[in-house]
């Protein structure tokens, strides 16, 4: 299976980014916890050269918390600020503020030795589709000011966003960058629904989620569907069909909605907390 997916707006959400960098003390990116590594946008570091950087693990709880304190290691290693936060809930929200201005200790003494006081430091929330940009700044802002949802491509503009006298947000549309490199990227970005689902092989993903399952999380698929763990992949999307009662005309088994099921299940943590990356420290 080929991946791929950079609409006309990335493009243009791409040139917005480098514009309004000049006005930009911090880049708050916001990565998933499933999958850290792949869910950066390499074009990030190159946009944000020579600024301060903060990559929040979000979507915390639906990964395992031994490696989220493994990734959250990994990235301060390599000299990031990193904190795991999970913004529909709220955890890890209220630190949030503090290791804004510890970010940006450095340009804050600046300014200072300059007489310039007061200042807000202003922050550029980046991230790819569906990572949960404007989640994060409702959360943070403690109101709706950006716009959710549970699909790829919702904010299309930039936004502005005042949290309060020491802190403003640029909210940004999410990008993906035009060609990965690495199939194995693509994959895991469709796993976690980064990539529109109408352009994918909803069968093929399916079977891809089920063999990396039994193979790094074995008895998983067992104990939520009562199926048996086969070599097959195709042949677990049928057992789920059938115990899911996903039929079409009758009796014939629907194994593209078992494979919408996995997948949903999957993406809401429903399997359990499971992250596809380890780092390497």
């Amino acid at each position: 299976m080929h991946f791929q997916w950079y609409p006309g707006h990335m493009t243009k959400a791409r040139r917005m980014m480098q514009e309004n960098i000049k006005l930009i003390d911090l880049i708050i990116e916001l990565v998933d916890a499933r999958i850290p590594l792949s869910s950066r946008n390499p074009d990030i570091d190159d946009l944000g050269r020579g600024k301060a950087r903060l990559i929040l693990l979000n979507k915390a709880d639906l990964a395992e918390e031994r490696l989220n304190d493994m990734w959250v290691e990994y990235f301060r290693s390599k000299g990031y600020s990193a904190v795991k936060v999970n913004s529909k809930k709220g955890g890890g929200i209220k630190s949030i503020q503090s290791v804004i201005q510890e970010a940006c200790r450095e340009k804050m003494e600046r300014d200072r030795r300059r007489g310039i006081l007061n200042r807000p430091v202003r922050a550029m929330v980046v991230g790819i589709p569906n990572v949960g940009k404007s989640t994060f700044i409702n959360a943070l802002a403690g109101k709706a000011c950006a716009k959710t949802g549970n699909k790829p491509g919702v904010t299309k503009g930039k936004q502005w966003i005042r949290l309060n006298k020491n802190v403003e947000l640029l909210d940004t549309p999410g990008i993906l960058w035009p060609k990965f490199e690495d199939q194995e990227v693509g994959l895991k970005l469709a796993f976690i629904g980064s990539i529109k689902d109408e352009i994918l092989q909803t069968e093929e993903l399916a079977a891809e989620l089920i063999r990396y399952l039994n193979r790094s999380y074995p008895g998983v698929l067992e104990e939520k569907y009562a199926v048996s763990e086969k070599e097959d992949p195709y042949q677990t999307l049928r057992e789920i069909a059938e115990n899911r009662h996903c039929l079409v005309r009758g009796s014939e088994l629907d194994t593209e909605k078992a494979s919408g099921i996995l997948l949903d299940d999957f993406r809401g943590g429903r399997l359990g907390r499971i992250t596809l990356e380890v780092p390497t420290l």
